[in-house]
């Protein structure tokens, strides 16, 4: 793990099973500049859900490869509408970590509450309320962007917004 002087770059991940969240956001002297962001779409026909699996982590991998970031930032599962449901999420969201770590990634997990309450201000936030947040901190003014990836964005940045706080607090 090398970091840049003056620079951090962060992937931050949304897993899903059919729709991953990614976006890589870089941060120098407190400026922000979105790098590039995304869907890893599983292909909704696909019967066999290890290969839904092993095509998250390969497309994950690429993206890593091709950003080289210093961290990673991944969304914690949240209570989902069944057990099996679930699963599949924690599955899905195992391979992204393993994905960061085979890049030899330190990985921060956060839940959707602080996500949205370290964007939004609180942490019943909607996607959509989220989204617009993510577009006003990186100074994106054209098209639609995929909630998943705005999403995965968030999550970057609220990965950036606790390091910030953590270097205060330890200065205090």
């Amino acid at each position: 793990m090398s970091l840049r002087v003056g620079a951090l770059t962060v992937i931050g991940i949304d897993p899903g099973s059919r729709r991953t969240g990614w976006g890589v956001v870089r941060e120098t002297g407190g400026c922000l500049v979105l790098l590039e962001c995304g869907v890893v779409r599983a292909e909704c026909g696909e019967k066999d859900f290890s290969a839904r699996l092993a095509n998250i982590y390969h497309e994950l991998f690429d993206i890593l490869s091709r950003h080289n970031p210093d961290e990673a930032a991944v969304e914690q599962v949240f209570t989902a509408r069944n057990a099996l449901s679930a699963l599949k999420l924690g599955q899905a969201r195992g391979v992204a970590v393993a994905a960061c770590a085979a890049r030899d990634l330190r990985v921060s997990d956060y839940a959707p509450a602080l996500v949205k309450q370290s964007l939004v201000g609180t942490g019943r936030a909607e996607k959509e309320q989220v989204a617009f947040m993510v577009k006003r901190l990186l100074n994106i003014r054209e098209g639609k962007m995929p909630l998943d990836a705005s999403d995965a964005l968030a999550v970057a940045l609220c990965h950036l917004n606790m390091r910030r706080f953590a270097r205060l607090t330890a200065t205090i």
